[in-house]
């Protein structure tokens, strides 16, 4: 069974649960911050044991409209009422040491249970479907994405995605993402599944060089998979230099090695048996989605738990 094949399966028996069909996506086919930047997304690996488009995007593979498929009913909308986007998310920076990096934080208490309306970039999907488009990475994308010639891909290899996703409010919303050409049907499967699902996500937007050279904020929640930058504690690429990892509500997620918590506020959600909206766990839709495609989780890592990552090759 192929990779997007597989996907096809976890996002019919999700859809299944929901009563709704699922359209089949083309054939073939993209939080922990780095130390002393604002951006979210790590891959250290196991340690062994673990504004919008102006063009409709289209298939990677066969040139077709990526597609969409027939709205869900029931599952993500809020059965309490949201918190209060705190005015100041994403303004403050933390005080760091002479390398830069953050020391140990406490969460405060308005991200304790982070489930805030996504703020739209793109327009959200009029019929409350799932919609993706697959194509070049070009233009006014390419130019607010880490992409520059030293990275260890060709901006040829990327693909620039749109891709329908549900928020912490309830309602459908559109993001956007880059990815390696080679894996970009098989994340649009993923993430339909994920839509199917109705698994909630807050914001879902391409990574800019100045987030990744900023000084860290630590409360960023961005899903997204394309950032040139090395891995965390490492100087060899990230697996997201390549487009071929993937970071998912990664405040909610958080990378965990000894004391070091990424992003840094979110030392609330270090503690994964207090299970809250948007928190991917062994066994559920995010995971079993990745594991169709036959990518690897961070959260099953054993030096280490990076919750948010997937990858795939499992670093």
């Amino acid at each position: 069974m192929t990779a997007v094949a597989a996907l096809l399966a976890v996002a019919s028996a999700a859809c299944g649960s929901a009563g709704s069909p699922v359209a089949v996506p083309s054939s073939g086919g993209s939080g922990a911050s780095t130390p002393g930047s604002g951006v979210t997304g790590s891959d250290d690996g196991p340690a062994t044991t673990g504004p919008a488009p102006t063009t409709p995007g289209t298939s990677a593979t066969t040139g077709e409209p990526a597609g969409s498929s027939t709205p869900t009913t029931g599952g993500a909308s809020p059965t309490t009422p949201l918190p209060t986007r705190p005015p100041w998310l994403g303004q403050r920076t933390l005080p760091t040491d002479d390398d830069g990096n953050a020391p140990p934080q406490t969460t405060p208490a308005e991200l304790a249970d982070r489930r805030f309306a996504t703020v739209d970039l793109l327009a959200p999907p009029a019929d409350g479907r799932f919609h993706a488009t697959v194509g070049p990475l070009e233009g006014d994308p390419l130019r607010r994405s880490t992409w520059s010639e030293g990275c260890p891909v060709a901006v040829a290899d990327l693909r620039y995605l749109t891709l329908g996703f549900w928020g912490f409010d309830g309602l459908p919303h559109t993001g956007e993402m880059v990815v390696n050409a080679k894996v970009a049907d098989t994340i649009v499967a993923a993430f339909r599944a994920l839509f199917d699902a109705r698994y909630p996500i807050e914001e879902m937007r391409i990574t800019t060089q100045t987030e990744v050279d900023a000084p860290p904020i630590g409360d960023g929640n961005n899903t997204s998979a394309f950032v040139c930058r090395a891995a965390v504690g490492s100087t060899r690429f990230s697996e997201h230099a390549y487009g071929l990892a993937v970071d998912i509500n990664p405040f909610i997620n958080p990378y965990i090695k000894g004391k070091v918590v990424l992003p840094e506020l979110a030392a609330v959600y270090t503690d994964r048996k207090n299970v809250r909206p948007g928190m991917i766990t062994e066994g559920d839709v995010v995971v079993a989605a990745f594991d169709a495609a036959g990518w690897g989780w961070g959260g099953r890592w054993s030096s280490l738990k990076d919750y948010q990552h997937f990858s795939l090759n499992n670093r």
